[in-house]
């Protein structure tokens, strides 16, 4: 396998990755405000793709096991005899540092996949006048 078709295979292996920790991330954000939500995280590992160059893979997502939000609201449907209910343990501002950092992350792989892509290109039109 070429140089060129191994980058091009680490850097779309990056974009997967980051596509589903944005996903991720989107479902946490969307479940802010939804009681006894448990935040999701995506961790990566390394893996060997099918052509046996090493890549980045999402691994098995998992449930943060920290403690729901306690919220009084003795009106609220899921409130027990106390008057309390679990909300969730999403931190919107750290899903929304989480959906930055996978976004830059993504941009970053797209621009090495098109270098490679039109470093690749660039050699090929010199292979052809040469």
């Amino acid at each position: 396998m070429s140089a060129f078709s191994d980058a091009l295979s680490v850097s779309s292996s990056g974009l997967r990755a980051q596509a589903d920790r944005l996903r991720v991330v989107s479902e946490n954000i969307a479940n802010v405000d939804t009681p006894g939500y448990r935040r999701k995280t995506l961790p990566f590992e390394l893996g060997e793709g099918s052509d046996g160059v090493r890549e980045v893979q999402a691994g098995d997502m998992r449930l943060d096991r920290s403690d729901l939000e306690r919220i009084w609201d003795p009106h609220h449907p899921l409130a027990g005899p106390a008057g309390f209910y679990d909300g969730t343990n999403v931190d919107l501002i750290v899903e929304l540092a989480d959906a930055r950092e996978a976004q830059r992350s993504y941009e970053a792989n797209l621009k090495m996949f098109e270098q490679t892509r039109q470093m690749s290109s660039s050699l090929m039109d010199l292979l052809r006048r040469g």
